[in-house]
Formats: structure tokens, C-alpha cells, sequence
């Protein structure tokens, strides 16, 4: 990449600094009011009492008038915004899984629509400790309990509902790439240039009809006159065992490496701990997600859980022509998720 043709400085809301985001909670953190709260359950309970399907539930099916504003405020705020809001305040300790299911895909299905995220076309995820090999090729990190690295889901945004959290870390942790870009724009831009080339990442086993095993889609896209991210440092090392993916030279390894440690600076990054009830919400493009290592509860049914949703937004941002490897698609409303062979969309609830 010419380093010359990218801007010197990305200015706006996303290039945010995390000390900044972590003092000033008012900036990504919402409670709802006992009004709100009794009208996501009202329409979850009608909603099911008709005998609808959790995984096929639409914004019309799921009326909520009273919340319609702030949620028309909040896909502006996640597409054009600093790109990341907690919904906090919802009660489910008090709810069967089904609604608070419900609850979190019906407020989903106002902000876009749901995509799949597994070769199993699941549109409801459930992030929690599976007993997996972290290390092994064909793992999930969310699969574990070890620490994630800084990385990117395969959508313009993705939720998550704790609905239980975990005995001691766990801790969500937001970086933006584009404070990362100024950082390297102004102190290793020959490295930053790596940054633009197709790195190839792992697909873990998920591969559509025709594909390669890998993704061949920067870290950095520069697309109409915006970055986007797209990243899994675990998940490019993987790629490495296919002899066709490009190979890492030393200051490629160089530029990821400066990459991790500025999304690891902890004036850069911040953290939250997810309460249970809360529904966290990141735009995937214009910055990265982790998560600390945790310990479980012994007791089973109170061991760390939490439902995720991968959403397209309509009027997204466009994206370059490499993320149909990854998307399929790449209109804005209907792209991202992961599709392979006989996948059928389904939402299974635990």
C-alpha cells in the first residue's frame, strides 16, 4: 500500500482514546427505564404466545414504540458514532431463556438483520466455555476460557446478552483501529503499509463451496474514503500451515506485533465487566473486541454464559470487494455471517 494516498490522521467519533471512554461511562452506557423494561417483555411474551420462532423474528413482529427513537439513535450511534453501547437493566434472573432471547434477538431485529456464525447456522450464538482446546486449528476461542486476543467478528455489528456472568474475569475489553492507524501513521508508517496486504486468515474448518481454507482480507481495508478492520492474530498465525497463504515475512510478524501492543496499551483500550442483563453492542468496523481469561463458577448452572448476535445494518458503510470471501454478500442489510454446505439458519437456546 502507497502510504502516501492514506490520510495522515483519522479524525471523528470512533477514533476515540480508551482512558477517555472508561472515565466518561455517559458515552456508551444506557439504563433502561421500568417503562422500557416492561415493554421488551410484553412484546417477547406476545411475541411467543403467538408461536413465533425466536430465529425468525422481525422488527414488525416485535413492536416497540417506546424505544423505537432511542433505537433508531443507537444505529446511528454504532454505524457513524463511537460505535459501541451497554444496554443495562434487564432483569434476567426473572426470565425464562426464551424470553429474554426474544427480548435481545426482537431489539436485534430493529438495529438489522441476524446472520449465522457457524457452519451450523446458528443466528443465536452462545458464548461460553466449551472445555475446547484453545490452541487447537479447528477451535473457536469464544469456545474457551482463555484469553482472547483483540479481533474483529464476522459482521457489521455483534451483541451480546450476559445472561450469567463468570466467578472472577471475563472482563470486555473495546479498542478502536482507528486510534490504532494514528498511532502507526505517525511512528511506523513503513509498518502500517504491511497492514494493507492480503494476510491471509484461518477459517478454522468453516469453508464455504469453492473456497480456500483461508480468507485472503487485510487487517486494514482503506475503501471510500474509510478504514475498516478485519483481524484474528490467532487465526492468521493458524493460516500459516497452508503453503498457498502468503507468507509472513519479518516485518509483516513486525507489524502485527506493533499492532497487538498498541491494542494492548491501556491508554488506548478499556474495559467493563457485563452484568448479567446486559446487551453490549460493537461495530465491528471501525474497531476490535477481547476478552480476559476467566473462572467459572463450580456450580454448573451458574458458570459463565452469554447470547450473541451477529447484525448487517441497512446503510452500512460499503466494504471492498475481498470481503466476499468472508460475507458473501456485501450489500449493506443483507452481508457477513458464515455460510458453508447444508447450513441451515436456526437459534437454538442453549
Amino acid at each position: 500500500m502507497d502510504i502516501s494516498a492514506l490520510p495522515d490522521r483519522i479524525e471523528g467519533p470512533g477514533a476515540w482514546l480508551g482512558r477517555e471512554m472508561a472515565a466518561a461511562p455517559d458515552r456508551w452506557l444506557r439504563e433502561l427505564t421500568q417503562a422500557q423494561v416492561a415493554e421488551l417483555i410484553e412484546a417477547a411474551r406476545a411475541f411467543l404466545a403467538a408461536g413465533g420462532e425466536v430465529g425468525q423474528i422481525s422488527a414488525a413482529e416485535f413492536p416497540l414504540p417506546g424505544l423505537s427513537q432511542y433505537l433508531s439513535g443507537l444505529r446511528a450511534k454504532l454505524l457513524s458514532g463511537n460505535g459501541v453501547e451497554v444496554i443495562r437493566g434487564l432483569p434476567v434472573a426473572e426470565l425464562d431463556r426464551a424470553t429474554a432471547a426474544a427480548i435481545f434477538c426482537g431489539i436485534g431485529a430493529h438495529l438489522g438483520s441476524a446472520r449465522s456464525q457457524n457452519a451450523q447456522g446458528h443466528i443465536l450464538g452462545h458464548v461460553r466455555d466449551a472445555g475446547r482446546d484453545p490452541k487447537a486449528p479447528d477451535t473457536r476461542i469464544y469456545q474457551t476460557a482463555a484469553r482472547q486476543t483483540f479481533h474483529t467478528d464476522s459482521a457489521d455489528v455483534v451483541g451480546l446478552l450476559c445472561l450469567q456472568p463468570a466467578m472472577e474475569g471475563g472482563l470486555s475489553l473495546l479498542v478502536s483501529a482507528e486510534t490504532i492507524y494514528n498511532r502507526m501513521r505517525e511512528t511506523r508508517p513503513d509498518l502500517l503499509a504491511l497492514l494493507f496486504d492480503p494476510i491471509a486468515t484461518d477459517r478454522r474448518g468453516e469453508v464455504p463451496e469453492g473456497a480456500k481454507p483461508f480468507m485472503e482480507i487485510p487487517p486494514l481495508s482503506w475503501h471510500e474514503g474509510r478504514l475498516t478492520v478485519f483481524y484474528q492474530r490467532q487465526y492468521v498465525d493458524s493460516a500459516q500451515r497452508f503453503p498457498e497463504a502468503l507468507r509472513l515475512t519479518p516485518d509483516h510478524l513486525a507489524a502485527l506485533d506493533l499492532f497487538d501492543a498498541l491494542a494492548n496499551d491501556p491508554e488506548l483500550h478499556f474495559g467493563m465487566q457485563l452484568e448479567a442483563g446486559d446487551m453490549q453492542f460493537v461495530y465491528n468496523h471501525n474497531q476490535l473486541h477481547d476478552r480476559t481469561g476467566f473462572t467459572d463458577w463450580p456450580d454448573p448452572a451458574r458458570r459463565r454464559h452469554l447470547l450473541r448476535l451477529w447484525l448487517s445494518i441497512p446503510g452500512d458503510r460499503p466494504l471492498p470487494a475481498c470481503f466476499r470471501e468472508r460475507y458473501g454478500s456485501i450489500t449493506p442489510g443483507d452481508r457477513g455471517g458464515i455460510i458453508t454446505p447444508g447450513t441451515r439458519l436456526q437459534a437454538p437456546l442453549d
